[in-house]
């Protein structure tokens, strides 16, 4: 049984990786390679698997396997959040010296969020346990929702929380530097990466509100929550990084990240209409690999002879808070106002 040793151990922990990263590694802006960026990100898996380990050593085998499972899934929705982080940095023009800062910052609002998501959503499951059943149709309703939307480019020039930050405060024409905020004539302005710090946010609030009740439909334990979603959390920046390059290969992944949603939101119908594990974990756990192995596979084997700028504009094709599609001419050439 998890103690109060065991949360403050892990909260020290990660506030010690976020004090490395920003006050060590990264105290100066600068540009990440490729080369660093898969090192960071197999020190985090690494780390992640360790921590596994020791969950299964420790609380026993059904926690470790929930632990892997709810990890497995939540790193596999992650990687939404970069095809996002890539539409977002592209059409802001963000330069990459400054899309660390960004990065660092949001996923630290993203852990503070999922926090108080999980403690939020595990008492109203022990209050009201109904709401299993409305978090799984809540889930496959999600997944379907996804399969449909999979083609559709939102227009970041017509974001509703974009035009609302323009309309209400005053921006700087470019940016400054790495700067949020700048003073001119004594009158306070934002920045454009204010802005798109902002949506970043908004878009993993909008994700959290899936990948949460995904891994409750594997546990209601807040323990292996909270822990498996840090640790999917804190690698995605420097898994951003890595992938950059390379993430228009994955456009097919979409389709198996909404299959699992399909899959753990009918898991947790099942189970709690049963009021057993009629989808054990493990099995779980074997559909999840498979869907999204599988996706990746498809992608890779699809992608290998389509030009990078096509299927990285397909690939940067998902849906972000506040933005409306972009819509089409007769010719089905996409039109809406140019990009800033």
């Amino acid at each position: 049984m998890e103690t109060a040793w065991m949360w403050i151990g892990f909260n020290v922990l990660v506030l010690a990786l976020l004090a490395l990263d920003l006050g060590v590694l990264h105290r100066k802006g600068r540009e990440i390679g490729v080369r660093e960026a898969l090192l960071l990100s197999l020190g985090y898996l690494v780390l992640s698997l360790a921590f596994g380990a020791g969950v299964y050593y420790v609380l026993g085998k059904q926690a470790g396997t929930e632990y892997l499972t709810g990890y497995l899934i939540e790193k596999s929705l992650s990687i939404d959040n970069i095809f996002v982080f890539v539409l977002v940095f592209m059409h802001f023009a963000v330069p990459k010296t400054h899309q660390h800062k960004v990065l660092f910052w949001g996923i630290l609002g993203a852990l503070v969020m999922r926090a108080l998501l999980i403690v939020t959503g595990a008492a109203i499951i022990e209050a009201f346990h109904w709401v299993i059943y409305i978090f799984g149709a809540f889930l496959v309703f999600t997944g379907v929702k996804m399969l449909v939307t999979v083609g559709q480019e939102p227009n970041l020039e017509e974001n509703r929380i974009n035009r609302f930050m323009r309309s209400r405060f005053r921006v700087t024409e470019g940016f400054e530097g790495s700067k949020f905020f700048v003073r001119r004539g004594g009158v306070l302005y934002i920045t454009p990466l204010l802005i798109v710090l902002v949506l970043i946010e908004f878009t993993d609030l909008v994700f959290a509100l899936d990948s949460i009740p995904a891994i409750f439909a594997i546990t209601t334990d807040p323990f292996i929550v909270y822990t498996s979603n840090v640790f999917a959390i804190l690698g995605l920046r420097a898994l951003y990084f890595a992938l950059v390059g390379i993430i228009h290969r994955f456009h097919y992944l979409k389709y198996g990240l909404s299959l699992v949603l399909v899959v753990v939101g009918a898991k947790m119908i099942l189970n709690a209409f049963f009021g057993a594990k009629v989808v054990p974990t493990e099995l779980a756990l074997l559909i999840t690999a498979a869907l999204i192995g599988g996706s990746m596979l498809v992608s890779v084997v699809k992608t290998r002879a389509v030009p990078v700028e096509e299927a990285a504009r397909e690939a940067a094709r998902w849906w972000v808070p506040g933005s409306p599609p972009k819509e089409k001419t007769r010719s089905g050439e996409e039109e809406g106002p140019p990009r800033s």
